[in-house]
């Protein structure tokens, strides 16, 4: 793999985010409501769709600046090869969960260039601190993901099929990235770390479902 300059490096960087808050990525796999009818919702449950999805968009944010700050500070080739591999299917998560605001004719959050760049930093400094580590906020992430969809399952509308089958595949894709990090050797992190990123995670919730 050929190192890239840091100037080559921080281009990228500005294009990957303006890709992820100004447009729209594209899907390379189907998207998981195709071809469903779009659903049947009071004004209230379609509000609570609406808000839960914007929490996972804003979470897909986050999730691209994460594995592209670890990416660019990453000590080894491999390890950089498995970030962008979950960083593209978190790329299909990215566009499926727009898809989904759009259709139930709501907005991304007004702050997901914030996400954006708190969670880049993150991401950065656990690069720097090693593979295993940086490994290890990976599963942790996933981890704590996966959590937070399945709680998005239980409180999504039952008539809402399309949005309760995006975050049936994301989750299904988060559990994997988790297994695949901890099959290569992630560190288990100290649990204030844990808690810490349970907590910065739950305030991005809390903000998302409205803004």
């Amino acid at each position: 793999m050929r190192l890239l300059s840091p100037l080559d490096q921080l281009f990228g960087a500005a294009d990957h985010f303006l890709r992820s808050i100004a447009t729209t990525p594209p899907s390379r796999r189907a998207y998981p409501a195709k071809g469903m009818d779009e659903p049947s919702l009071s004004d209230e449950e379609r509000k609570l769709s609406t808000a839960l999805m914007r929490v996972n968009h804003s979470g897909e944010v986050a999730a691209q600046a994460l594995y592209q700050g670890q990416s660019m500070t990453a000590a080894s080739p491999e390890t950089v090869r498995l970030l962008k591999e979950a960083a593209a299917e978190e790329t299909d998560h990215l566009n499926w969960t727009a898809q989904r605001i759009q259709a139930l004719g709501g907005r991304p959050s007004l702050l997901a260039p914030i996400w954006y760049a708190g969670a880049f930093a993150l991401g950065a400094i656990a690069g720097r601190m090693g593979d295993r580590v940086s490994l290890g906020f990976l599963a942790e992430t996933e981890r704590q993901v996966e959590q937070h969809l399945m709680q998005h399952m239980e409180r999504l509308p039952a008539a809402d099929e399309a949005s309760r089958a995006v975050v049936a595949q994301m989750r299904e894709d988060e559990n994997k990235h988790m297994q695949t990090a901890l099959g290569e050797g992630a560190a288990d992190l100290p649990r204030p770390v844990q808690l810490a990123m349970r907590a910065s995670g739950g305030l991005m919730t809390r903000i998302a479902h409205y803004l």
